[in-house]
């Protein structure tokens, strides 16, 4: 029996040390992580969904824009040209597709214990700010710190 005891310490110290989370209002909770999850997934869906639907649109717009081609808003009388109406919905899918892959990262984390750790300072997120915003990498100080500087 003693032989056993030894060999486990042997082996966990073989092991990759997983990052030191600090006590407080870490998100730890089974049922915590299942729902983050579970707001994880549906979100990701809804922003592939979108970003497939506007890049989808920009490949109409393409196809029926003529050189010079101007459409006037009948409210406001002001034109866009379906040029601008096609890079709008670029840029809207390519933030959408930046958006999975934080969500994308954030379901990484789950996946190897390190989800609700700050990626700069190491601390634990609090759960309030996890919950309003599911895949935060980092805690409210080092993003207001990031902000100031600038």
């Amino acid at each position: 029996m003693p032989k056993t005891r030894k060999a486990a310490p042997a082996e966990q110290s073989t092991r990759a040390p997983r990052p030191a989370k600090k006590s407080g209002d870490t998100p730890s909770g089974d049922k915590f992580l299942k729902d983050q999850r579970a707001e994880l997934v549906a979100e990701r869906a809804s922003y592939v969904q979108q970003a497939e639907s506007l890049l989808h649109e920009a490949e109409m717009l393409a196809e029926d824009m003529e050189p010079g081609d101007v459409q006037f808003d009948e409210e406001s009388g002001e034109g866009d040209t379906l040029g601008v109406e096609r890079e709008r919905d670029l840029l809207l899918s390519a933030q959408a597709r930046a958006a999975v892959d934080e969500i994308d990262r954030a379901l990484a984390k789950m996946d190897d214990g390190t989800y609700g750790v700050c990626e700069r300072c190491g601390t634990a997120i609090p759960k309030a700010r996890l919950k309003a915003l599911p895949y935060a990498a980092l805690c409210v100080a080092c993003k207001s710190g990031g902000l100031a500087r600038r």
